[in-house]
């Protein structure tokens, strides 16, 4: 167990029901998705998690001393605004007040805050994950589309390494009902580099690619695999910042649960098979058909009770 889990570990142990802990909830997700999709430089990058770790101070500073902070220059800061599309600092610090005014109250957007034991602010971290799921396909757009173009790739790869494997392994399982062709990587490595190049040259286009933290470095080299292959990149992570999102054509966030000693998944999970319905009404004709064929081979073998 890595000494982050070992904290973890302590701080997350479970007391009884009527031994209760204050949990102040942190709007940083809301801030994470003023930079959602951005292609960011390393500079950029630094503004932004600057931003997010400082919150409640940063949103209040002029240019001059943000820029100082961060190390960077004031034209940086400027050029950062501008690629978020605010007119300039000043815009994108009025967006980021009321945000880290609410982080100061303690009452994101106005609710009460109220006493949790530590399982139940572990539950209510995951209904923020899965609320800012809920933001994310307001706009059905963006997972339509990543849904068309995965139901074109045949084949299909699907990528999951380490604490990823189990997301991957769910999808490519559901998958299959309805796609003729879907292949799994969970090793990296040449494995990765060898089921890539294999997946293009009979004809693949895309890879879903799954990275939750902690991100391994493997996770990258294996995107760049991808990438080099000649395939695009669906990425569904946690983070919008960092390597993994600038080697994507496509990234979708979905928070994990962090409360506990291990990570929970309801937001992935939950985007995921978001992904498989678009997937499915890309092309309901062949999902029909291909569902059909499989519940008549499941009661044929008596494959379920």
């Amino acid at each position: 167990m890595s000494s982050g889990q070992q904290v973890r570990a302590q701080s997350a142990a479970i007391t009884p029901s009527g031994q209760h802990a204050n949990h102040e909830r942190v709007p940083a997700d809301r801030v994470r998705a003023l930079f959602d999709g951005r292609r960011l430089s390393p500079g950029q990058r630094r503004i932004a998690q600057y931003l997010i770790d400082h919150l409640t101070d940063a949103a209040f500073l002029s240019i001059t001393e943000l820029a100082e902070r961060v190390g960077v220059s004031q034209p940086s800061v400027t050029r950062f605004a501008a690629s978020l599309g605010y007119s300039g600092y000043p815009a994108l610090r009025e967006a980021l007040q009321p945000i880290a005014l609410s982080a100061l109250a303690g009452t994101p957007e106005g609710r009460e805050e109220s006493l949790h034991n530590e399982l139940q602010a572990a539950v209510d971290a995951e209904i923020e994950n899965l609320e800012n799921v809920r933001r994310l396909v307001a706009d059905t757009t963006t997972v339509l589309e990543i849904g068309r173009e995965l139901a074109r790739s045949v084949p299909l790869t699907v990528l999951g390494l380490r604490i990823s494997v189990s997301l991957a392994e769910y999808f490519a399982y559901a998958a299959r009902r309805i796609h003729p062709d879907v292949r799994v990587v969970t090793r990296g490595g040449s494995v990765a580099y060898d089921a890539l190049l294999q997946a293009r040259s009979a004809g693949g286009t895309w890879v879903l690619a799954f990275a939750m933290p902690r991100h391994a470095k493997e996770t990258v080299a294996a995107l760049r695999a991808a990438r080099s292959a000649g395939l695009r990149i669906a990425l569904v992570t946690d983070t919008t910042l960092g390597p993994l999102v600038e080697e994507a054509d496509v990234a979708l966030t979905a928070g994990t649960g962090s409360r506990l000693v291990f990570d929970s998944y309801a937001a992935p999970g939950v985007l995921a098979a978001a992904i498989l319905q678009a997937m499915a009404d890309a092309d309901p004709e062949r999902t029909q058909a291909r569902l059909e064929e499989y519940e008549q081979a499941a009661d044929k073998h008596g494959f379920f009770l």
